[in-house]
């Protein structure tokens, strides 16, 4: 479990709002929205929207621990952020996450990024 003193965590939604086949979408106050995914009973926090275009990833469809972008189908890793499949190139922001008493907390002040393959400044 996350030290859940330190920085700014927020309940996002309980986890019987998150199904295996579609993100839970939960907008931030004064910031961008994220989407929690379930994988294997585990929780996962990534940014919503898409490094490629501006679609909402709540809209697509999981398999694996892989999400399809609704737009044109490129595909993320919900579990790392990692882009990986064209026209998806620049990875997604990940958060941590806790879960207490079947509530869903998300540390919204603690993005992490992998590093791209592609810099997002190249494309």
């Amino acid at each position: 479990m996350e030290n859940l003193s330190e920085g700014r965590w927020i309940a996002a939604c309980t986890t019987d709002e998150v199904d295996d086949t579609f993100g839970t979408r939960v907008d931030i106050e004064g910031g961008d929205a994220i989407a929690i995914f379930r994988v294997n009973d585990a929780y996962y926090a990534t940014a919503d929207r898409c490094t490629h275009g501006n679609a909402s990833l709540c809209e697509g469809i999981v398999e694996g621990k892989s999400i399809e972008c609704p737009f044109h189908m490129g595909t993320f890793d919900v579990t790392t952020g990692k882009a990986l499949t064209f026209p998806c190139v620049v990875n997604l922001a990940t958060y941590p996450v806790s879960l207490n008493d079947g509530q869903i907390l998300v540390r919204i002040d603690a993005p992490t990024t992998i590093p791209s393959l592609v810099k997002e400044k190249e494309l």
